[in-house]
């Protein structure tokens, strides 16, 4: 049986990142910095073989998928399925607000209460089925090949417990740094993970771009 290898990544960096301010389905492009990243990326991957290149339709996803797509001469395919988790009211405010104006979905949103969903968000529960069934989709496409898919830290997040069998509510001890680049296989009995969070390609002066994924 072959199986199909997937460079999962998540998008560069955004000014909201940097703010730690929530995104979920907003649309925010990336900064000067995450288009750096995005670059920085596709030189890393730029020798690796990839059959096809998969995005979230957001354009910080988008965005950062065309840099490398460029590099392999490849379109990207976009796919609303591997969008953020959709976060409704809470998109737009900071961690900190969100404690100060809404302190009881705060905490069940930090609990990770599978069923829990922000007004007009999705809950854990839904983002799992939509992620696990959209990477499944595209990667039975690819027996024997390598793919790229990029999305964002909530998406990583679900495929790291799926590859590694964790449930929603435990806790994370993982990075989700952006344009991380993390090594997946998959075959029709699931996900299983091979490396995960390279930010070697980000490393200037021996340090690393690492940044706090809950702003997604």
């Amino acid at each position: 049986m072959q199986v199909t290898r997937i460079l999962a990544v998540r998008h560069g960096e955004t000014a909201w990142n940097r703010d730690t301010r929530i995104q979920g389905h907003t649309d925010i492009a990336l900064s000067d910095h995450g288009q750096w990243q995005a670059e920085r990326l596709a030189e890393a991957l730029s020798e690796e073989p990839i059959a096809a290149v998969y995005a979230s339709d957001l354009s910080r996803a988008l965005e950062t998928a065309k840099a490398v797509a460029r590099r392999h001469d490849r379109p990207v395919h976009t796919q609303p399925g591997l969008r953020e988790r959709g976060f409704g009211r809470f998109e737009g405010h900071t961690w900190a607000e969100l404690e100060a104006r809404y302190p009881e979905e705060a905490l069940a949103w930090r609990k990770r209460v599978p069923d829990f969903a922000p007004p007009g968000g999705e809950t854990l529960l839904q983002l799992r089925e939509r992620v696990t069934h959209t990477v499944a989709t595209l990667a039975s496409r690819h027996p024997g090949e390598q793919i790229l898919v990029v999305a964002h830290g909530g998406v990583l997040d679900v495929l790291y417990r799926a590859a590694t069998r964790l449930e929603l509510q435990a806790p994370r001890s993982w990075e989700l740094p952006n344009t991380a680049i993390n090594r997946l296989l998959w075959s029709p009995e699931g996900l299983s993970l091979v490396g995960w969070a390279d930010v070697r390609h980000l490393q200037t002066d021996g340090g690393e771009d690492v940044l706090d994924e809950r702003s997604a």
